[in-house]
């Protein structure tokens, strides 16, 4: 079986080449970066510095297994008392995925998460922006393969961003069935 980065040159550079008329193999669209976000949120309301040191801790080890490379921690820029938020704390980890690592981690999600999600039936055109860049969130971590079951104490959800440099939604869609990903067929 060819990988994602083989097909991507070998069949859908030709096919994108024709269905859109680009005359030079660089004009083709391609996948820039994949972001891979996890919100602390609720997990972490209200709780003691060590507990919320813990939640930390074991989301940012699950979504570094998942994605291959190391966490940042993003911390909050200014107080918000509604939401029960001072300035400065920990709220989320974030993985930007870049070259090998980044065809690596979508080949991982296109044949084994997704399938492997409860309830999935396809993914939806309308996450696709006007850029072309789609966005997708999992409620559940444990469908990626690099997580055990058995041993997780917290479930957490995480968005997934895949940036690419196409100029339509159009040229977003098209690239992105041509690549395999299991979009849903809207009426």
């Amino acid at each position: 079986m060819q990988s994602l980065k083989e097909k991507y040159k070998k069949e859908v550079v030709p096919a994108m080449m024709k269905r859109f008329g680009y005359k030079n193999p660089m004009a083709v669209p391609s996948i820039k970066k994949v972001v891979l976000n996890s919100s602390f949120g609720k997990a972490v309301v209200g709780k003691a510095a060590g507990e919320r040191e813990k939640i930390f801790n074991l989301i940012s080890q699950d979504l570094s297994l998942i994605a291959g490379q190391a966490t940042t921690i993003v911390k909050s820029k200014k107080s918000i008392a509604g939401f029960k938020l001072r300035e400065g704390l920990e709220i989320a980890a974030v993985v930007t995925l870049r070259k090998q690592r980044m065809w690596d981690f979508l080949e991982r999600l296109i044949y084994l998460s997704l399938p492997r999600s409860r309830d999935f039936k396809g993914l939806n055109p309308k996450s696709v922006d006007k850029n072309g860049n789609f966005s997708m969130g999992f409620k559940e971590h444990i469908s990626f393969p690099e997580i055990f079951t058995e041993k997780e104490k917290t479930i957490f959800g995480l968005e997934i961003t895949v940036v690419i440099n196409a100029k339509t939604k159009e040229e977003g869609l098209e690239l992105y069935k041509l690549m395999g990903f299991p979009m849903v067929e809207t009426k």
